[in-house]
């Protein structure tokens, strides 16, 4: 279905206002929450309208589908986000795509990373994922091996870790959800204190279409939203 421009102006226009609502509760403004437009399944054209509607930043999930969309939609302002989880025979083709890596589930896949980036003379910043709901079919570092993991991963060469990222827990109470993204804001605050240059905590990306407010409540200063967006 073709997503109008107004369609999407008057989503975005309600999204920002509970934004706004939630980032007043914890002490800050709209100013500090970044919003990623995920576009799974979006047909470009929907995409250079949300663009049009004032988003500059695309969370993909897949690096086949965002190889197929990017140049296609080929604007130099936007910038590309992978959320998804990435192969690591998929590190080359996603690091000529996005701007930042939001996914780094493992060890392994960051020294990847930045074997590659080394190789192609960059330095590939990168969140960290965190798997805060224990959920076994969910990515991510538990909350008892993070902190041993950045130890490691800042010690690699061609890498930047710019923060944390977390899916909340699927299919629960809110409180439930809110004792997540806490214990998530706990650890970002922990790992602001770790002193490396590799290292500089500024995002702590939490937050769907069906939680973000909650998130943003307890801290998240980035929120993924698509349903919410391009339903």
């Amino acid at each position: 279905m073709k997503l109008e421009m107004n369609n999407i102006n008057e989503r975005l226009a309600q999204i920002q206002e509970a934004i706004e609502k939630a980032a007043v509760k914890s002490g800050r403004s709209s100013k500090d929450i970044t919003l990623v437009a995920v576009t799974k399944g979006v047909e470009p054209q929907a995409i250079l309208e949300a663009r049009g509607a004032g988003i500059l930043i695309f969370g993909e999930n897949r690096v086949q589908e965002a190889e197929s969309k990017i140049p296609v939609i080929n604007q130099l302002d936007i910038q590309w986000h992978m959320i998804g989880h990435l192969q690591t025979n998929k590190i080359k083709t996603a690091l000529s795509l996005f701007n930042l890596i939001q996914s780094v589930d493992s060890v392994r896949l960051a020294k990847e990373i930045s074997d590659i980036s080394a190789a192609e003379n960059r330095v590939t910043p990168m969140l960290l994922e965190v798997n805060i709901s224990g959920e076994p079919k969910k990515f991510g570092f538990s909350a008892d091996e993070i902190y041993t993991a950045i130890d490691q991963i800042v010690k690699l060469p061609a890498i930047k870790v710019l923060g944390l990222m977390a899916i909340g827990p699927n299919q629960v109470e809110d409180e439930v959800k809110r004792q997540a993204f806490k214990k998530l804001k706990s650890i970002f605050s922990v790992c602001k204190s770790i002193k490396s240059n590799n290292l500089e905590m500024k995002h702590l990306s939490m937050g769907m279409s069906d939680d973000f407010e909650i998130a943003i409540e307890e801290g998240s200063n980035m929120i993924r939203l698509g349903r919410a967006i391009f339903r």
